[in-house]
């Protein structure tokens, strides 16, 4: 699979573990049982990592989010946002702006134009903070 189908596999499990609050690995066995979302090392690391992290990603687009709580932000611009500061935080090979990027193109396929500009804005944010604190951070010498 390529990078883009496991991102969207492990948005969509994400997002029903969202809708429906069920256990993870139940989750990974339905999709395994319809057949219609391929649950793989790599989707399940991604789903796992989300789902571990979800308090802590949440705070964070809280602090992003003017106009939204995190409580009134829909389930699926949730979802998509938590995959995107977990793979630009975590994932050591995911740079910031391919995550963000990433995030956009499943927002455009699955949300309504003005939640892709609202999760633009929330990662954008997050996006020149973490460039910022980056640029503040004394050079080894």
């Amino acid at each position: 699979m390529t990078r883009r189908e496991v991102r969207d596999c492990a948005f969509k499990i994400v997002f029903e573990q969202l809708l429906r609050n069920d256990d993870v690995e139940e989750l990974f066995e339905i999709a395994d049982e319809v057949d219609e979302i391929t649950v793989d090392d790599q989707v399940r690391g991604l789903v796992l990592g989300v789902v571990e992290h979800a308090e802590e990603l949440d705070a964070i687009i809280g602090k992003y989010s003017k106009s939204r709580a995190v409580s009134r932000i829909s389930k699926l611009n949730l979802a998509i946002l938590r995959l995107a500061l977990y793979e630009a935080i975590y994932e050591e090979n995911t740079p910031v702006n391919a995550a963000i990027s990433e995030a956009i193109k499943l927002s455009q396929t699955y949300t309504y134009q003005e939640d892709t500009s609202f999760i633009n804005g929330v990662l954008g944010a997050f996006s020149r903070d973490a460039e910022n604190s980056k640029a503040e951070e004394p050079a080894n010498a």
